[in-house]
């Protein structure tokens, strides 16, 4: 496949593409991490049926308590001119059922759970008729509504056992008392995962009911059906991350379609997602897709009920796998790998209302660009949206007569919602957080390639202020997966912008195993996780010292997370004489430790061959314990103690190593975080930690 490769621009050009002028002034401040934890961030939008209007959410968080709070906003797609209005509703989770009223979220009149409400709103923004939909006892975890508007699917933590909701689940056979320890069968599966203990035979369940009035009755009827007949023992959504994608209502409304991953002693080594259909009885639904033993997700009927459009893996146990967009005929059955000959990966799906198209988004070098893909024919097209490069197109929502409603978002600036019209270049429809980031000064992105391992091309990018003198110190960004990459879009953790505006430049090298460019470059990395990538690696920030005379190597550190912390602690020991300092955030150090504390064991089964005790020779050739006799440069270690996946004994272990080398190192330990930072004083602390710790070491004069 040949990409569309855009010339580099400075990211602060793209603000010209709202009526407000943002154009930084010589005085603005740079960007700091106060700025970036309390930063307005939009929602997924949810369109009206008619395509008239579009409700998002803004989260914003207060600059002293940094709590977080939400506002709906309703925004005119008829008018391109017209201002969001807010919305006097709180809630969360809004989303428009085909009977025009806005389902959302939010408290029972007691306060004490999340029920399902809602309400019509007026182009003007009035609320009427606001209801409780739902009152379940144990709460609601989430909802999808029929396009009829006569039906409801709700999830919810449920014994498997039970086929009411209403059952008495509260004996738990894990918590045998008279202490408070938890005990786990050898059989059980997950008895942990990425940052819960496991409740055995309770799972997120979906079940479905009648909506007689805008109101769900007593009687809901469970989607998987009853306990031993057929139905899968898992959790729908699939944990730890899905979400209403994993659930799709027939167009009609008699059938719903869910995924699930079998649940018991398997679970931990598979990647078996599977779609079922239930025709709402309470009996047993039918596996779809239980031939595929791989993953097959986010189904999507058609809207007018003749297809089931899914994405699919082929090989099991291979969580990085390229996602094939599926198309299944629900007369006949036959099923189709449309996208078979399409060498990208598929992270999203939708259907124009017509159902004439499907549009679907996919990582494509370094951008994520929208496609649009004939279900006759299986032709991809890539759409130009967006004046520039693509950046990140996410949240696409199809719309009459070829118009899509989308956000976008960027290294330089966070997401925003657009509107195209007839598949064109997209206008901005809202300004969430664009004013606040046109007052700092801008940063530069220029993208950038060379050839890598085996010759193989590799790109980069190269972040750092827009109009700085002299020069600056380097910093290289290792990205996490390690099946991923640091490409060209917002994040509100592992932020380029925010680390640019510190006045490091900031390399990022998209190093063999990484995601859009052809899924035989993401398997490359296949039991060579200290190989090729290294060696990427460091003809990455080579090429990019060559390319940008202003680039100080001379002083520069390196920072990663998760794979990224891994290639820290391996480069500690493997290219120990080259960076001042290093930063390892969840980083793998002792592999075989690691293999048998983590939770999802396919993830390193796979990558290296099989378990430790099957090829235990893979695994010691990559472990960067192993040459800690080789360590030198100072490293600040983070971990989380709610970290499943890579627990934070690892970090314990490194920061023991560098205390016993006597080697400069601080450890930072987040008691309530997991594999990430989540909170917004947690993530400050982050920032001004590693900030110091740079600073430490590449500005030690000023």
């Amino acid at each position: 496949m040949t990409a569309r490769n855009r010339v580099a621009f400075p990211l602060a050009s793209a603000f010209a593409l709202f009526a407000t002028p943002l154009a930084a002034q010589d005085s603005a401040e740079p960007m700091q991490a106060e700025d970036l934890v309390t930063m307005p961030r939009l929602g997924s939008p949810s369109v009206a049926p008619d395509g008239s209007m579009a409700i998002y959410s803004v989260t914003t968080t207060d600059s002293e308590t940094f709590e977080r709070s939400g506002q709906m906003y309703l925004r005119s797609l008829a008018n391109e001119d017209a201002a969001p209005i807010a919305l006097d509703l709180e809630g969360s989770s809004a989303s428009f059922a085909g009977d025009g009223l806005l389902y959302y979220m939010a408290s029972d009149a007691d306060g004490e759970t999340m029920q399902v409400w809602r309400a019509r709103v007026g182009a003007n923004g009035a609320i009427t008729g606001k209801r409780q939909v739902t009152d379940v006892a144990r709460g609601v975890n989430g909802f999808k509504v029929a396009n009829s508007g006569t039906r409801i699917a709700i999830w919810t933590d449920v014994a498997r056992s039970c086929v009411e909701l209403s059952c008495d689940d509260s004996v738990k056979s894990y918590l045998p008392g008279p202490g408070d320890a938890r005990l786990y069968e050898g059989d059980g599966g997950f008895y942990r995962h990425w940052d819960s203990w496991e409740t055995p035979g309770t799972y997120s369940r979906v079940f479905t009911a009648d909506l007689v009035n805008g109101v769900a009755g007593s009687r809901f009827t469970p989607a998987d059906g009853p306990l031993g007949a057929g139905g899968p023992q898992g959790d729908t959504p699939t944990m730890p991350f899905g979400g209403g994608e994993d659930i799709a209502w027939a167009p009609d409304g008699s059938a719903l379609y869910f995924v699930a991953r079998e649940g018991g002693a398997n679970e931990p080594y598979s990647t078996n997602l599977d779609i079922w259909r239930s025709d709402l009885s309470g009996a047993a639904p039918i596996n779809l897709t239980d031939a595929n033993e791989a993953l097959d997700a986010m189904p999507k009927p058609s809207p007018d009920g003749q297809y089931l459009a899914y994405v699919a893996m082929t090989r099991p146990g291979y969580e990085s796998d390229r996602q094939v967009i599926m198309l299944r005929d629900l007369q006949s059955g036959v099923t189709t790998a449309l996208t078979a000959d399409f060498d990208r990966s598929f992270g999203s799906l939708a259907w124009t209302p017509d159902s004439r198209w499907l549009v679907a988004t996919a990582q494509d070098v370094l951008d994520t660009p929208a496609y649009r893909i004939d279900p006759r024919s299986g032709s991809v097209e890539e759409l130009d949206l967006m004046a520039g490069n693509e950046a990140h197109i996410g949240n696409v929502a199809p719309l009459a007569d070829g118009n899509l409603l989308f956000t976008r978002d960027s290294i330089g600036a966070p997401a925003e919602m657009f509107l195209s019209s007839d598949w064109g270049q997209a206008e901005p429809l809202t300004q969430v957080a664009s004013p606040t980031v046109g007052k700092f000064a801008p940063v530069a992105v220029e993208r950038f390639s060379f050839p890598g391992a085996n010759g193989d091309t590799v790109w980069g990018q190269i972040t750092k202020l827009e109009g700085q003198t002299g020069r600056m110190p380097a910093i290289l960004y290792v990205h996490g997966g390690p099946q991923g990459s640091f490409n060209d879009g917002w994040s509100s953790r592992w932020n380029p912008r925010v680390l640019a505006s510190q006045g490091y430049a900031v390399i990022s090298v998209d190093f063999h195993g990484s995601t859009g460019y052809g899924q035989a470059f993401t398997d490359s990395i296949n039991r060579d996780w200290g190989g090729k990538p290294l060696e990427d690696l460091q003809l990455g920030l080579a090429a990019a010292l060559e390319r940008d005379s202003q680039i100080d190597g001379s002083r520069a550190c390196a920072m990663g997370a998760s794979y990224g912390g891994y290639m820290m602690n391996w480069i500690a020991g493997n290219w120990p004489d080259r960076f001042d300092c290093l930063v390892q955030h969840d980083g793998l150090f002792d592999m075989r430790s690691f293999y048998f504390t983590t939770e999802e064991l396919w993830f390193p089964k796979w990558d290296f061959g099989g378990s430790y005790s099957e090829n235990s020779e893979l695994y010691e050739r990559w472990n960067p314990v192993n040459h800690v006799d080789k360590w030198e440069t100072p490293m600040l270690v983070v971990t989380g103690q709610k970290d499943f996946r890579v627990p934070y004994s690892q970090g314990l272990a490194s920061f023991t190593a560098l205390q016993e080398r006597q080697i400069p190192s601080q450890l930072l330990v987040f008691p309530e975080e997991n594999h990430w930072v989540l909170g917004a004083k947690n993530s400050l602390q982050w920032h001004n930690t590693v900030f110091s710790w740079l600073d430490r070491w590449l500005k030690p004069d000023e």
